[in-house]
């Protein structure tokens, strides 16, 4: 097939999975922008936690295509439901990824450590209460507890130990969730990171980031904690000025 991303009308579904919508299109459009980065970035790992639908894990195999032979995909989901029908989407679009039903990555962390090039990231990143975090079926795929966080701040630590050294990461996030603090966050850890993708809905706003290692980083961050130095306020300024001050008070378009 020559689609570049997949199609709707192929897309499988079930009352327990969580459809393509807003968040999943937005994720889908910064891959498709990034594309030609992706080809020459010449990944051989490439992993979705919390494939849902799998629309986007086929159409993250779709647009590298023959363009980036050799590349091997693995998605996980914890909803059994979600791993079934992303293999039927995955078998409609002619393309394979390795499915495994886990929460994350659990089983997975010491085979994949260091070994993934590029990961992608829809998380469950609505504010809800704690107790709905986790539950069965599709409420799984939403449900963030305070802040939209408990799910995404389980995800960033692992995403930093099975990333490769050269290793992306691409995480959808919501206005609510913050996302210059988690920015700052990965930037104690040594990555740098920038928006492909701000979109406004009637209902929120979204950003996609792309997390990358930053080397210089690193070696600046660990000569700061040598010396008990914060971290300068430069970088917290080019932190935040990638945000839009309008997007943390307003959900409505902009």
């Amino acid at each position: 097939m020559s689609f570049r991303t997949a199609q709707i009308r192929l897309v499988s579904s079930h009352r327990e999975v969580y459809e393509p919508c807003d968040d999943s299109f937005a994720l889908v459009d910064a891959l498709l922008s990034d594309r030609n980065n992706l080809i020459e970035h010449h990944p051989t790992l490439c992993m979705e936690v919390g494939c849902g639908s799998g629309y986007i894990i086929t159409s993250l195999a779709l647009m590298l295509g023959q363009e980036a032979p050799g590349v091997h995909y693995i998605a996980t989901d914890i909803n059994p439901h979600a791993v079934r029908v992303t293999r039927e989407t995955l078998e409609a679009h002619g393309v394979h990824s390795e499915l495994i039903t886990t929460d994350i990555a659990s089983g997975l962390e010491k085979r994949l450590a260091g070994l993934v090039d590029v990961m992608i990231v829809n998380p469950p990143y609505v504010p809800t209460p704690e107790d709905e975090v986790g539950r069965e079926g599709i409420a799984s795929a939403w449900a963030g507890g305070e802040n939209g966080r408990s799910v995404i701040d389980k995800i960033l630590p692992i995403a930093d130990n099975l990333l490769s050294d050269k290793g992306w990461l691409y995480v959808v996030t919501l206005t609510a969730n913050n996302p210059s603090e988690i920015c700052l966050q990965m930037r104690q850890k040594g990555y740098a990171a920038r928006i492909v993708v701000q979109r406004s809905t009637e209902e929120e706003s979204l950003h996609v980031i792309k997390f990358w290692r930053d080397f210089d980083t690193r070696v600046d961050l660990k000569e700061m904690a040598a010396t008990n130095k914060t971290i300068p306020a430069r970088v917290m300024e080019s932190l935040v000025s990638q945000f839009p001050l309008s997007a943390f008070w307003r959900s409505g378009p902009q």
